[in-house]
């Protein structure tokens, strides 16, 4: 097998060892969890810091999430690990009686903030100048504020994550001739690269350079937001490069959000669900090398010790700071604070957003 040390070390430099303090949170949590039981359900995502994972009940992706706080009947209770637009969609999608919690409030995402309400609106302004609207389907990413869900549901759009991106696409192209498809333009890039859309008949809409030509955007069948992750973009061609050329046999995996000469080179690429599998799925004694948030490669790493698991760039921690905001005294301090009276973790949304926000989001989960 071969040797890992110098990527152990790197996996490490997100990580800090458990302290005595950090005992005494466990037990306060799990003296909350064994107080509520079926009335509390608690939702981490892939990316959340490792000490905080083993108390989700469901650990999973934005889509396995979304269904999941749609599916919980007893909960009373639904405290969401993960940033503030996953807690907002559990939100809309469970009943008004339930109670839907995000542990630190300053958990959010820069790429949904590339996108607001005022700029969309006059992007689709912008396109009804000389498009029939109802003939453009826009299609919102996950990683979007619910006013901008609800601006899709309204629109008969519909939600979708990295799951599940080309199946919205082709449900899209089936109403419409358009697709209006916000705040990634690397997924949605390397989605119409999966789905064989040329380039000719796509077009990036720049919010902070709003065009003034349509001809671009009346040719195009896809038109793609100008939004990123900041931690997926700082995967590189060189990263692959070298680590095919230091690591003869591995298996390099990377997320959607990448950009697309990654993708292109790549052996593989999907979701956090889809490189979960991915990892599990190979055999042992493999060497593989995951293009996505650091918490999810070296905890992968942590749970395969007969795989050689590693992030692909190598010399970086690509951490994402606003998963990363949630640590074991935030969820504790929610947990003991959960009762009938306020609380100053609650999620709300008005009801007239969460009403359209909900249509986008039920399409999505009706996906087949």
């Amino acid at each position: 097998m071969v040797e890992a040390a110098t990527h152990s070390s790197t996996l490490s430099v997100c990580e800090r060892p458990s302290t005595p303090v950090d005992e005494a949170l466990k037990a306060r949590i799990r003296a909350q969890i064994d107080r509520w039981g079926e009335r509390l359900v608690i939702l981490a995502h892939h990316y959340q810091r490792k000490e905080v994972v083993p108390y989700g009940n469901f650990v999973g992706d934005s889509y396995y999430l979304s269904k999941m706080a749609a599916q919980q009947e007893k909960a009373e209770h639904i405290v969401f690990c993960g940033v503030h637009f996953m807690a907002e969609s559990a939100r809309i999608l469970c009943r008004p009686d339930q109670r839907v919690y995000l542990p630190n409030l300053r958990a959010g995402c820069p790429m949904a903030d590339m996108a607001d309400d005022a700029q969309v609106d006059d992007a689709w302004e912008f396109l009804g100048g000389f498009t029939d609207l109802k003939a453009i389907i826009p299609i919102s990413y996950m990683n979007s504020a619910a006013r901008l869900k609800a601006f899709t549901g309204a629109n008969g759009g519909l939600i979708c994550t990295s799951s599940n991106a080309d199946k919205a696409f082709e449900w899209a192209f089936a109403r419409g001739e358009k697709v209006f498809f916000f705040p990634d333009e690397h997924l949605g890039t390397n989605t119409a690269n999966k789905l064989g859309i040329p380039r000719d008949e796509r077009v990036l809409y720049d919010p902070l350079k709003p065009p003034t030509d349509p001809a671009p955007y009346k040719k195009a069948r896809v038109i793609l937001w100008k939004g990123f992750c900041h931690v997926h973009t700082n995967f590189t061609v060189e990263h692959v490069e070298r680590t095919r050329r230091d690591y003869p046999g591995v298996k390099i995996v990377v997320h959607p959000e990448c950009h697309e000469d990654v993708v292109n080179i790549a052996d593989a690429c999907g979701s956090t669900a889809f490189i979960d599998k991915y990892v599990r799925s190979q055999p042992s004694g493999s060497i593989i090398a995951i293009g996505t948030e650091i918490n999810l490669t070296s905890r992968l790493a942590d749970e395969h010790p007969d795989k050689t698991i590693f992030e692909l760039s190598g010399q970086n921690c690509p951490l994402c700071v606003n998963m990363f905001r949630t640590s074991l005294e935030d969820l504790a301090t929610c947990l003991e604070s959960l009762g009938p009276g306020a609380h100053d973790k609650e999620i709300f949304v008005r009801p007239e957003i969460a009403r359209d926000a909900k249509l986008a989001l039920d399409r999505m989960l009706e996906l087949k």
